[in-house]
């Protein structure tokens, strides 16, 4: 295989590990979701980060924090696979992921033909996933583009030349990508997205209670930011559940404990302000 360049810093960073966690949910026979793609990128990045000592000591790195968000994160996986099913079903043709990273949807859940899917990412990131995906032989069952753009810029613009209609139904998937972004580019990245919504497009809103200083969290900190990385900003000003109201969603919100329980996992957080705010446009 040619050899790509891994994503080693930076937001990018954490969609290796997302990554890491996928592969590990494949090989289980009780998994949520099967994502063979998902080897693809976890041998390349491996190879890529252990070419040398520095490297390898950061793949370890990166290893530890995957295994310690595994449980959380992969169920979390699932939950939103779950979400695309039902957006499908309920007539939603044209899917935006935000912040994609390695995802693998448009491969992996058997999206019908006529459904677009757009992702959108780092220009890195894409020069990383998309020579693994030809390597692979992976053909998307949905149509697919790829937009390597900064989400602190205009990618409306972009998004529509890519054939994007704001008059069709629109699912929209943010896995975590927007709250690494300042809190005013957050705003602006809603808003825009909120601009683009024909009636029936759907959005969700993920509410944790996290501490940002308990280790995990403060080791993936350290990777994507470096380790003299201080405190993440603060939520003040970015959009929540009262700002989708205010500008024309009508939202629901699931508490998790809730969602996972036909899932079987032991990862329930026995708080019932933890969850998602699901969003649909009006």
């Amino acid at each position: 295989m040619t050899h790509v360049n891994a994503p080693t810093a930076g937001v990018a960073l954490t969609a290796i590990g997302v990554a890491l966690i996928r592969e590990r949910e494949s090989r289980r026979p009780d998994r949520l979701y099967d994502d063979p793609i998902a080897t693809a990128f976890v041998d390349a990045a491996r190879r890529d980060f252990t070419r040398t000592e520095e490297g390898a000591a950061k793949w370890e790195r990166v290893e530890a924090v995957a295994e310690q968000f595994f449980a959380g994160r992969s169920v979390g996986v699932r939950l939103v696979d779950e979400r695309v099913t039902e957006a499908v079903a309920a007539g939603c043709r044209q899917i935006v992921l935000l912040g994609a990273g390695l995802d693998t949807r448009a491969f992996r859940l058997g999206l019908p033909a006529d459904l677009t899917v757009y992702e959108l990412d780092l220009p890195e990131l894409f020069a990383f996933k998309e020579p693994v995906l030809r390597a692979a032989g992976a053909i998307p069952t949905a149509r697919r583009h790829v937009l390597p753009i900064d989400l602190r810029t205009d990618w409306a613009v972009p998004l529509q030349e890519q054939g994007f209609r704001p008059d069709e139904p629109t699912h929209w998937i943010d896995e975590g990508a927007l709250p690494y972004l300042p809190p005013e580019d957050h705003r602006r990245a809603v808003a825009t997205l909120t601009a683009l919504s024909a009636p029936g497009s759907r959005f969700g809103l993920s509410r944790f209670a996290v501490d940002p200083e308990a280790p995990p969290y403060v080791e993936l900190r350290r990777l994507v930011a470096g380790d003299d990385a201080g405190m993440p900003p603060l939520d003040a000003g970015r959009p929540g559940e009262q700002w989708l109201v205010e500008h024309g969603w009508r939202t629901r919100f699931r508490a998790w404990d809730d969602l996972i329980v036909a899932l079987g996992r032991d990862v329930a957080v026995n708080d019932p302000k933890v969850g998602v705010v699901l969003a649909e446009r009006v």
